[in-house]
């Protein structure tokens, strides 16, 4: 402050002063109480009747998601109350098991007994295996007409769109640890349809044990309304591969300047980088025989079985199951078809039956007006996230050879390859180079030969031969040749 002199004058404090005054401030601060937050408020801290109520108002789909959220919700979700209103209102039993008065919901006694006389999620298994069967039941129906042309279902592709059928691979190491890959390519021919999966995430080849195929759909469907992708699903096992040792243990059926591929029955393709001896990509051909029942009847463990051949026996013909028999045959890449034809009235003499086989020629050598064209040049087509390819001669094969009733008698779809002949053609029409095709299954063997014709640049087949197991043959028609 200003004294009369005019000089300013100021006031220090005392020694200690200042400091007892900053420690009183401190002391101040850790005796003050800290403010108490408020509680988290989660739904899982709700009671559990109000969790119910809540429940009550989803649907199937949403309670079997929710019920995978963690162990209280899966317990509520599989409330009896719940699922039997779900089942009453959805199924429409032929006994009725709730009743509506003045706008509620009310349990008659049969309600009652449903409820206490059942464990847990009773009543929700109960509504799921109704509802899927009534489903397949539908799905299956959409399968039963038959192309008259093919003799194969003719809205195979419809039903699988409306089922919301996909297919799925999954590949085990030998540590036990399984990689599943499901973003796929299709492409829908007349009797097949082939899959294509690629990905930059493929275990390592030396570590992989089996393949899986599995069909997905969803595991409760409205048909009247667009597959959910994201529900709940259920698989069905349709063929199971064992890929140690694959390049030893399989067939090489072709290869470009990127990719190796090898064939394993029925119906697999493996893409190897040949820099690398890694997975490139992953084909499946599916023939359409059955296929709607292989991909949703099964289980995720066990294949669907389909129900055994009941032989009819006939004492009168004595060449019963030896003709009249007739063949679909698709030749094919992934985007363009070299081949389809039908030939009916095949047969096999007695005489021709030799080394297990039955003998069915489809073309023969010295018949040259049965002879048959294909249509551009033989090659399969292969993609990735980053490369292309084409792999000459290789391709698929579809066949559907039907006895004597029509029946599918033995059905494939699988990649195969041609391959240079050392002979020569011996024949006065043809002067070209002579290549063959062979595949083999536990049913049957299929031989083709084909000359290539420089001048018109075009493939022509002028062997085709069938040989079907004796033991098949006799399993189905009751004969014993």
């Amino acid at each position: 402050m200003a004294t009369g002199r005019g000089r300013l004058r100021t006031f220090a404090a005392r020694p200690g002063e200042c400091s007892e005054t900053v420690n009183a401030g401190i002391k101040s601060l850790y005796l003050t109480p800290a403010l108490k937050q408020k509680p988290r408020v989660c739904i899982e801290s709700m009671p559990s009747e109000m969790l119910l109520k809540i429940f009550s108002y989803l649907d199937a789909v949403s309670l079997l998601s929710v019920g995978c959220v963690n162990k209280l919700f899966y317990d509520l979700a599989n409330d009896n109350g719940i699922w039997l209103k779900i089942y009453s209102s959805c199924l429409q039993p032929k006994r009725t098991i709730w009743k509506m008065k003045s706008e509620q919901t009310e349990a008659v006694p049969l309600g009652c007994a449903a409820l206490h006389d059942k464990k847990p999620g009773y009543w929700k298994k109960e509504y799921i295996l109704k509802q899927t069967a009534a489903v397949k039941t539908r799905i299956m129906q959409l399968a039963k007409p038959l192309d008259p042309y093919t003799g194969l279902p003719c809205k195979n592709k419809v039903a699988m769109k409306l089922s919301g059928l996909s297919w799925i691979i999954v590949l085990k190491d030998k540590n036990g640890k399984e990689h599943v890959m499901e973003k796929a390519n299709l492409s829908f021919k007349h009797t097949s349809v082939t899959i294509l999966w690629y990905s930059t995430n493929w275990p390592c080849l030396d570590v992989v044990s089996t393949l899986k195929l599995f069909g997905v759909t969803p595991l409760l469907l409205d048909l009247n309304m667009p597959p959910n992708k994201n529900g709940p699903r259920r698989l069905s096992l349709i063929a199971e591969y064992h890929l140690a040792n694959l390049t030893e243990s399989s067939v090489a059926v072709g290869a470009d300047g990127l990719v190796q591929l090898f064939s394993v029955n029925p119906g697999l393709l493996i893409g190897i980088w040949k820099e690398k001896n890694e997975i490139a990509f992953v084909m499946v051909s599916l023939h359409y025989h059955q296929l709607l029942e292989r991909s949703i009847l099964g289980s995720a463990t066990v294949q669907y079985a389909p129900p055994p051949n009941k032989p009819v026996l006939d004492d009168i013909d004595p060449e019963y199951g030896l003709h009249d028999y007739s063949l679909h045959l698709e030749m094919h890449g992934r985007s363009c078809t070299y081949l389809r034809g039908t030939f009916r009235n095949l047969f096999c003499r007695k005489g021709d039956i030799a080394n297990g086989y039955l003998r069915l020629t489809v073309v023969s050598l010295k018949d040259n007006r049965k002879h048959l064209p294909l249509i551009g040049t033989l090659g399969l087509s292969w993609e990735t996230d980053v490369f292309k390819g084409n792999v000459k001669d290789c391709y698929m094969m579809n066949l559907t050879l039907f006895d004597e009733i029509g029946e599918p008698f033995w059905c494939f779809s699988a990649p195969v390859c041609m391959e240079l002949s050392s002979k020569t053609s011996g024949l006065y029409d043809y002067m070209g180079h002579i290549y063959t095709t062979n595949y083999a299954d536990s049913e049957g063997k299929v031989c083709v030969k084909l000359v290539w014709l420089e001048e018109t640049r075009q493939y022509i087949i002028v062997n085709l031969v069938l040989y079907v197991s004796t033991e098949k043959v006799n399993n189905w028609y009751g004969t014993n040749y």
